[in-house]
């Protein structure tokens, strides 16, 4: 067995400070769907706790910026949405979909102001299929250097291109977010915490495969033998779960083509928002879609009384850590070295 973390990481506002400077601001991130500017536009998206605008201009090119007013630093732009220019609520900056300081009000009465100093500051962005990623550090590895083989892993089961995006689910949680990501990376709990997905997925450690790599950790569950579930109804024969560090998770459940994906955001040292983009292929049938839906919510209730148990019992101050079981919960010894690597190597 390993030691866990420090279980005062998990409510120390100074080290979600340092996780903001050293994980959030060096790292790829799910910020949204193409779909959310498949005809140009923007949308506002944050990574971490950093606010990011993403954009297509009239040239065609998908750009993303730091969502935040060069002048007195108020967020940018709210939502999405198809326009020429974005504009600050405060005083009216207003910037184009390239970055670039369109206008500001009264500027011309400051003797030198030069609006080419004063754009958007541009951050990296990447696509997966469907998928836009941010990186707010520009010196970063590329995009596909940190999803290594899970796009190849999914290809051997879906055709991610031929997804469409059918809705998002938003939510909170009074747990860290790091408490939030652990609790998706170990199947360790499903036995006793998650009956129906259980009944469904073959949970046993010898079936359950685990495999971490690099900044990507991987579930694999085949359906369970003799097993009654709508699960069973389709083309996907097992599921994959999958984790790009530092906060994105992937889910795809056995059935009928399907894949939903999103992050664990710190809105604070002890609460997560939380949001999840559903895809399908075009032909699965809505009864189907609400079925699933439904299982996912089930299991969603289930986490969430675990993740704020958790966060309940890490903040007492009375135990300094806990421990890791090396094979079952390899996945969140490996997130958690992550972590400890960024804060303090």
């Amino acid at each position: 067995m390993e030691r866990s973390l420090p279980w005062a990481w998990y409510a120390d506002p100074d080290v979600l400070r340092h996780e903001g400077e050293r994980i959030f601001a060096r790292s790829w991130q799910y910020a949204g769907h193409s779909g959310q500017i498949a005809e140009g536009g923007f949308f506002a998206s944050t990574a971490g706790q950093i606010p990011v605008v993403v954009t297509r201009a009239r040239d065609g090119e998908l750009r993303a910026f730091l969502n935040v007013c060069r002048h007195r630093g108020h967020v940018v732009a709210s939502g999405s949405g198809q326009r020429e220019t974005l504009q600050c609520p405060y005083h009216a900056w207003t910037y184009g979909l390239d970055g670039r300081l369109r206008a500001a009000p009264r500027a011309d009465r400051e003797p030198g102001f030069d609006t080419g100093e004063l754009g958007l500051k541009q951050i990296r962005v990447d696509t997966w299929g469907p998928f836009v990623f941010v990186n707010p550090d520009l010196n970063a590895a590329p995009l596909a250097d940190a999803l290594g083989d899970v796009p190849a892993q999914l290809a051997e089961i879906l055709d991610v291109g031929a997804l469409e995006f059918r809705f998002r689910t938003q939510f909170e949680l009074d747990a860290n977010w790091k408490i939030s990501c652990e609790n998706f990376l170990e199947c360790y709990h499903c036995a006793v915490a998650h009956p129906g997905f259980s009944a469904a997925v073959d949970v046993s450690p010898d079936m359950y495969q685990l495999a971490a790599h690099g900044l990507v950790s991987s579930q694999v569950g085949p359906l369970r033998q003799n097993g009654s579930s709508f699960l069973a109804d389709g083309e996907i024969p097992r599921s994959q779960f999958h984790f790009l560090w530092p906060n994105f998770g992937l889910n795809v459940f056995p059935g009928h083509p399907n894949l939903s994906c999103g992050p664990m955001l710190p809105l604070g040292p002890e609460r997560t928002g939380r949001f999840l983009d559903y895809f399908f292929a075009p032909d699965v049938d809505q009864e189907w879609i609400d079925e699933l839906l439904a299982f996912d919510n089930q299991v969603g209730a289930e986490d969430r009384d675990l993740v704020e148990g958790v966060q309940r019992g890490v903040r007492s101050g009375i135990l300094t850590e806990g421990r890791i079981l090396s094979e079952s919960e390899q996945l969140v010894a490996h997130f958690q070295r992550l972590c400890a690597k960024a804060l303090t190597g």
